[in-house]
Protein backbone atom coordinates (compact mmCIF):
# COMPACT_ATOMS: atom_id res chain seq x y z
CA UNK A 1 0.00 0.00 0.00
CA UNK A 2 1.26 3.05 -0.87
CA UNK A 3 0.36 6.77 0.35
CA UNK A 4 1.57 10.07 -0.52
CA UNK A 5 1.94 13.14 1.66
CA UNK A 6 2.13 16.76 0.98
CA UNK A 7 3.86 19.27 3.62
CA UNK A 8 1.35 20.80 5.90
CA UNK A 9 4.34 23.88 6.37
CA UNK A 10 8.15 24.72 5.45
CA UNK A 11 10.87 25.25 8.52
CA UNK A 12 12.61 28.11 8.00
CA UNK A 13 15.39 28.03 10.13
CA UNK A 14 19.11 29.62 10.85
CA UNK A 15 20.49 26.54 9.62
CA UNK A 16 21.38 26.76 6.39
CA UNK A 17 23.28 23.54 5.56
CA UNK A 18 23.38 20.11 6.84
CA UNK A 19 26.85 20.40 8.55
CA UNK A 20 26.72 21.15 11.93
CA UNK A 21 22.75 20.75 12.99
CA UNK A 22 22.71 19.63 16.23
CA UNK A 23 22.25 15.37 15.75
CA UNK A 24 19.51 15.48 18.40
CA UNK A 25 16.64 18.70 18.89
CA UNK A 26 16.78 20.85 21.80
CA UNK A 27 20.56 21.01 22.27
CA UNK A 28 21.15 24.37 20.79
CA UNK A 29 17.60 26.54 22.80
CA UNK A 30 19.11 29.54 21.35
CA UNK A 31 18.25 27.96 17.73
CA UNK A 32 14.67 30.06 16.80
CA UNK A 33 13.10 29.14 13.61
CA UNK A 34 9.13 29.06 12.22
CA UNK A 35 6.96 26.75 10.74
CA UNK A 36 4.72 28.61 7.80
CA UNK A 37 1.78 26.86 7.24
CA UNK A 38 0.64 25.78 3.65
CA UNK A 39 -1.86 25.07 1.73
CA UNK A 40 -5.36 24.45 3.00
CA UNK A 41 -3.48 23.75 6.37
CA UNK A 42 -2.46 27.86 6.56
CA UNK A 43 -5.39 29.39 8.37
CA UNK A 44 -5.83 30.05 11.68
CA UNK A 45 -8.46 26.64 12.62
CA UNK A 46 -5.72 24.38 12.25
CA UNK A 47 -3.54 26.00 14.82
CA UNK A 48 -6.92 27.06 17.98
CA UNK A 49 -5.69 25.45 21.12
CA UNK A 50 -1.80 24.78 20.48
CA UNK A 51 -0.98 27.77 22.26
CA UNK A 52 -1.95 25.33 25.35
CA UNK A 53 1.60 23.62 25.17
CA UNK A 54 4.68 23.95 25.65
CA UNK A 55 6.17 21.63 23.25
CA UNK A 56 5.40 19.92 19.86
CA UNK A 57 6.28 16.97 17.82
CA UNK A 58 6.70 17.53 14.11
CA UNK A 59 6.87 15.07 11.64
CA UNK A 60 8.95 16.14 8.98
CA UNK A 61 11.28 14.71 5.78
CA UNK A 62 14.89 14.93 5.33
CA UNK A 63 14.67 16.39 2.05
CA UNK A 64 18.07 16.65 0.68
CA UNK A 65 19.33 12.98 1.56
CA UNK A 66 16.43 11.15 -0.41
CA UNK A 67 18.13 10.66 -3.36
CA UNK A 68 21.02 8.78 -1.93
CA UNK A 69 18.54 6.53 -1.03
CA UNK A 70 19.29 3.93 2.29
CA UNK A 71 21.02 1.03 3.80
CA UNK A 72 20.25 -1.30 6.61
CA UNK A 73 23.23 -0.81 8.29
CA UNK A 74 24.44 2.47 9.49
CA UNK A 75 27.19 3.62 11.49
CA UNK A 76 25.71 6.49 14.52
CA UNK A 77 28.74 8.99 15.62
CA UNK A 78 27.99 8.17 18.91
CA UNK A 79 29.45 5.11 18.29
CA UNK A 80 32.31 6.68 17.14
CA UNK A 81 31.49 6.26 13.03
CA UNK A 82 32.71 2.77 12.75
CA UNK A 83 30.35 0.52 14.49
CA UNK A 84 27.87 -0.82 12.66
CA UNK A 85 24.18 -1.11 13.91
CA UNK A 86 20.61 -1.53 11.89
CA UNK A 87 18.91 1.71 10.69
CA UNK A 88 16.16 1.42 12.87
CA UNK A 89 18.23 1.03 16.36
CA UNK A 90 19.54 4.52 14.92
CA UNK A 91 18.56 8.33 14.33
CA UNK A 92 20.05 8.47 10.70
CA UNK A 93 18.75 10.44 8.66
CA UNK A 94 18.94 7.73 5.50
CA UNK A 95 16.30 6.30 6.15
CA UNK A 96 13.74 4.05 3.90
CA UNK A 97 10.81 6.55 3.84
CA UNK A 98 13.33 9.46 4.66
CA UNK A 99 10.90 10.61 7.39
CA UNK A 100 12.29 12.13 11.02
CA UNK A 101 10.46 13.23 14.05
CA UNK A 102 11.51 16.07 16.67
CA UNK A 103 10.42 17.76 19.88
CA UNK A 104 10.47 21.74 19.94
CA UNK A 105 10.01 24.34 22.66
CA UNK A 106 6.61 26.22 20.86
CA UNK A 107 7.71 29.93 21.02
CA UNK A 108 4.72 31.67 20.16
CA UNK A 109 2.16 31.83 17.11
CA UNK A 110 2.02 33.99 14.68
CA UNK A 111 0.79 35.66 11.57
CA UNK A 112 2.67 37.81 8.89
CA UNK A 113 0.09 38.90 6.44
CA UNK A 114 -2.09 36.22 5.29
CA UNK A 115 0.75 33.60 5.87
CA UNK A 116 0.31 31.33 9.56
CA UNK A 117 3.12 30.55 11.39
CA UNK A 118 4.17 28.59 14.52
CA UNK A 119 7.96 29.63 15.87
CA UNK A 120 9.88 26.75 17.77
CA UNK A 121 12.83 26.75 19.64
CA UNK A 122 15.39 24.19 20.14
CA UNK A 123 14.86 22.78 16.23
CA UNK A 124 17.65 20.44 14.41
CA UNK A 125 16.23 21.29 11.00
CA UNK A 126 17.40 22.58 7.60
CA UNK A 127 15.81 25.59 6.78
CA UNK A 128 13.61 24.61 4.04
CA UNK A 129 12.63 21.53 5.60
CA UNK A 130 9.01 20.34 4.90
CA UNK A 131 6.80 19.46 8.06
CA UNK A 132 4.58 16.35 7.29
CA UNK A 133 2.58 17.45 10.72
CA UNK A 134 2.39 18.86 14.09
CA UNK A 135 1.12 17.26 17.22
CA UNK A 136 1.31 18.76 20.64
CA UNK A 137 3.70 16.80 22.93
CA UNK A 138 2.10 15.25 25.85
CA UNK A 139 3.91 14.82 29.30
CA UNK A 140 1.61 12.42 30.77
CA UNK A 141 2.54 9.94 27.84
CA UNK A 142 5.32 11.43 25.79
CA UNK A 143 7.86 11.30 28.67
CA UNK A 144 8.94 7.76 29.90
CA UNK A 145 11.49 8.59 32.74
CA UNK A 146 12.72 4.76 33.01
CA UNK A 147 13.07 4.60 29.45
CA UNK A 148 16.22 2.97 28.12
CA UNK A 149 18.49 4.86 25.81
CA UNK A 150 21.08 2.48 24.72
CA UNK A 151 24.06 3.56 23.56
CA UNK A 152 22.95 6.88 23.85
CA UNK A 153 21.91 6.70 27.20
CA UNK A 154 23.57 10.45 28.53
CA UNK A 155 24.15 13.76 26.43
CA UNK A 156 27.24 14.51 24.80
CA UNK A 157 29.98 16.35 26.81
CA UNK A 158 29.26 20.18 25.52
CA UNK A 159 32.85 21.67 24.42
CA UNK A 160 33.61 25.18 24.90
CA UNK A 161 34.07 28.52 23.12
CA UNK A 162 36.58 30.86 22.96
CA UNK A 163 36.00 33.89 20.30
CA UNK A 164 39.57 34.77 19.37
CA UNK A 165 40.66 38.72 19.21
CA UNK A 166 40.42 38.92 15.34
CA UNK A 167 37.02 37.57 15.45
CA UNK A 168 35.51 39.73 18.25
CA UNK A 169 34.61 42.47 15.93
CA UNK A 170 32.89 40.20 13.39
CA UNK A 171 31.03 38.19 16.10
CA UNK A 172 29.80 41.65 17.10
CA UNK A 173 28.06 42.70 13.81
CA UNK A 174 26.79 39.28 13.60
CA UNK A 175 24.90 40.04 17.50
CA UNK A 176 23.48 42.76 16.21
CA UNK A 177 22.23 41.50 12.92
CA UNK A 178 20.96 38.57 14.52
CA UNK A 179 20.54 38.96 18.42
CA UNK A 180 21.53 35.70 20.04
CA UNK A 181 23.93 34.66 17.71
CA UNK A 182 26.89 34.66 19.65
CA UNK A 183 24.81 32.07 22.72
CA UNK A 184 23.14 30.13 18.62
CA UNK A 185 27.52 29.98 17.74
CA UNK A 186 28.15 28.37 21.82
CA UNK A 187 25.20 26.08 21.33
CA UNK A 188 25.64 25.01 17.67
CA UNK A 189 30.11 24.47 18.56
CA UNK A 190 29.06 22.82 22.34
CA UNK A 191 28.08 19.49 20.06
CA UNK A 192 31.29 19.55 18.39
CA UNK A 193 30.19 19.06 14.95
CA UNK A 194 32.91 17.48 13.53
CA UNK A 195 32.32 13.90 11.41
CA UNK A 196 33.29 11.51 14.77
CA UNK A 197 36.44 10.22 12.63
CA UNK A 198 37.49 13.39 12.90
CA UNK A 199 36.45 13.74 16.50
CA UNK A 200 38.36 10.81 17.29
CA UNK A 201 41.29 11.55 15.22
CA UNK A 202 44.73 12.98 16.76
CA UNK A 203 43.55 16.84 16.44
CA UNK A 204 44.71 19.07 13.56
CA UNK A 205 45.03 22.38 15.24
CA UNK A 206 45.95 24.25 12.00
CA UNK A 207 42.86 22.79 10.63
CA UNK A 208 39.31 25.50 9.74
CA UNK A 209 35.68 24.23 10.15
CA UNK A 210 32.68 26.82 8.75
CA UNK A 211 28.99 26.84 8.85
CA UNK A 212 26.46 29.19 7.56
CA UNK A 213 24.41 30.29 10.43
CA UNK A 214 21.85 33.02 8.79
CA UNK A 215 23.30 35.07 6.93
CA UNK A 216 26.91 34.42 8.33
CA UNK A 217 30.23 31.90 7.87
CA UNK A 218 30.99 31.20 10.84
CA UNK A 219 34.56 30.10 11.24
CA UNK A 220 36.73 27.78 14.24
CA UNK A 221 39.39 25.88 14.88
CA UNK A 222 39.55 23.31 17.68
CA UNK A 223 42.95 23.96 19.95
CA UNK A 224 43.30 22.16 22.57
CA UNK A 225 39.26 20.55 23.41
CA UNK A 226 38.36 24.04 22.57
CA UNK A 227 36.06 26.12 19.78
CA UNK A 228 38.19 28.75 18.56
CA UNK A 229 36.40 30.91 16.66
CA UNK A 230 38.51 32.78 13.96
CA UNK A 231 36.51 34.43 11.73
CA UNK A 232 32.09 35.34 11.34
CA UNK A 233 32.28 36.22 7.57
CA UNK A 234 28.80 38.19 6.31
CA UNK A 235 27.37 36.25 3.52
Amino acid sequence: MSHSLEPIALCRSPYKEKFAIPRQPNLVPAAIGRLELQGDCNRAECLRGLEQFSHLWLIFSFHQNLAQGWKPMVRPPRLGGNARIGVFASRATFRPNGLGMSVVKLHRIGQQGKLHFVEIAGLDLLDGTPIYDIKPYIPYSDAVPEAAGGYASEAPTPMPMQILPQALAAMAAAEQAHPGFTQLAEQVLAQDPRPAYQANAEPDEAREYGVRLHDRDLRWQVRQGCNCVTDVVAL
